[in-house]
């Protein structure tokens, strides 16, 4: 871990959530960015929270990357499971990495962007989507189809509002 994300790491709020008792991984969905093109921790510059995103399509369910498998690519900081997950989103970072940079489809046909949550998924179409909610997820996985196009239709202009 570099000595700047120690220091993001050990932010006040990241203290006081510890001092209060609270997970600060619970925190994090909650304090996601919502100015960068991908959802990321703001207390770590962790993507989707440190889970490993070539996880989400070769296990059972996501698992949190190591501290010490990291990559860091378009701005942000993406940990693995293993070094084999490392190589393959190295090769092809845009197979693995959710779609519209984590934020809810959803939100996104509406014309906002809300960070997704990284245990609320689904793979459709080879492509990660996370969302905020069940009910995002729910209505999402109704008719993905119909909100992928809507949302790719929408982020262009949903996207502007984000810092590059």
């Amino acid at each position: 871990m570099t000595a700047a994300r120690r220091q993001r790491k050990s932010t006040p709020l990241t203290v006081l959530a510890l001092a209060l008792g609270l997970s600060v991984v619970a925190l994090r969905p909650a304090l996601a960015a919502t100015t960068e093109l991908i959802v990321t921790d703001p207390t770590s510059g962790l993507a989707i929270s440190g889970f490993d995103p070539v996880s989400y399509f070769t296990d059972p369910k996501p698992e949190i990357g190591a501290g010490t498998l990291e990559f860091g690519y378009a701005k942000v900081i993406w940990r693995f499971a293993n070094e084999g997950n490392r190589a393959a989103f190295k090769e092809h970072p845009e197979v693995y990495m959710p779609r519209f940079g984590g934020y809810d489809p959803v939100a996104i046909v509406r014309g906002v962007t809300v960070p997704g949550h990284p245990l609320n998924y689904l793979v459709v179409g080879q492509r990660l989507y996370l969302f905020y909610d069940s009910a995002s997820h729910a209505a999402f996985a109704k008719d993905p189809e119909r909100f992928i196009e809507a949302a790719d239709r929408k982020w262009p202009e949903v996207s502007k509002e984000l810092t590059p």
